[in-house]
């Protein structure tokens, strides 16, 4: 068997350690190389670009980024590591295999149980994107692939998202960014955050400033705070964009 090249994520250095040891016990049986360990989801998810580990030993409860929402980024990538948990508690056992997770290991893990978790990701399909619909919690970041590098933007730093051939647009106050994600896909994530007003455009609820006519007076347009920009509402949404944002007595 080809070693599995295996990714330690724990913010607790013993933690590390421990796994760290235990997978040199088991090598014989499950050959392995650790090729990398990092603290949190975010150290992770960076680290997984350039090692492109078959497998991920995830901590859940994590500064930063937490197990889960990394599970969740990892599924957008092209070629998604295996992951499996390793955790203290067991509350989030349901989360972990809606991500199609491989296993769900409690601290003190055993030996044995790991050998049992390698031995199924080396049988089983990587994740795929449609698992991110399965989640109830929406990530709290967006990750952008810039130059070989994987960017993370705060959702709740984004104005609005605009689809743009096969790319959506994610614009903050500073820049923007180009997600490879379906529109569609983050208005189902995100439906307190972001409203559809138009079929290519959804906006941040907290960055609408207010609505206005376009120059022709013919259409309404939202203008987007932090951005200086105004964006066209389409006929079909003006009326569930204005019942939902200025209330139904003016719908």
């Amino acid at each position: 068997m080809n070693p599995l090249k295996i990714l330690i994520v724990d913010d607790e250095a013993p933690a590390r350690e421990r796994l760290r040891d235990l997978l040199g016990d088991i090598a014989a049986s499950q050959p392995n190389a650790i090729v990398g360990m990092a603290a949190n989801g975010v150290e992770a998810l960076r680290l997984s670009e350039e090692v492109r580990p078959d497998v991920m030993l995830v901590d859940i409860r994590m500064p930063g980024m937490d197990g889960i929402e990394l599970a969740q980024h990892l599924a957008q990538l092209e070629a998604p590591p295996r992951v499996i948990f390793a955790t203290a508690y067991d509350e989030y056992a349901v989360t972990a295999f809606e991500l199609h997770a491989i296993d769900y290991l409690l601290k003190p893990v055993r030996a044995q149980r790991l050998e049992a978790a390698l031995a199924r990701a080396r049988n089983s399909l990587p994740p795929t994107r449609d698992t991110l619909d399965r989640v109830a919690e929406p990530r709290r970041h967006f990750a952008a692939s810039e130059r070989g590098r994987i960017t993370l933007i705060p959702v709740d730093d984004v104005c609005y998202l605009k689809a743009e051939l096969k790319y959506v647009t994610a614009r903050t106050a500073e820049r923007e960014y180009l997600l490879d994600e379906s529109l569609v896909q983050l208005e189902q994530e995100f439906p307190e955050r972001f409203i559809r007003i138009h079929r290519n455009c959804l906006v941040a609820r907290s960055a609408i400033e207010g609505f206005e006519r376009d120059e022709a007076g013919e259409h309404w347009v939202v203008r987007v705070g932090g951005v200086g920009e105004q964006l066209p509402v389409s006929r079909r949404q003006w009326p569930s964009v204005r019942t939902a944002l200025l209330g139904a007595e003016q719908a």
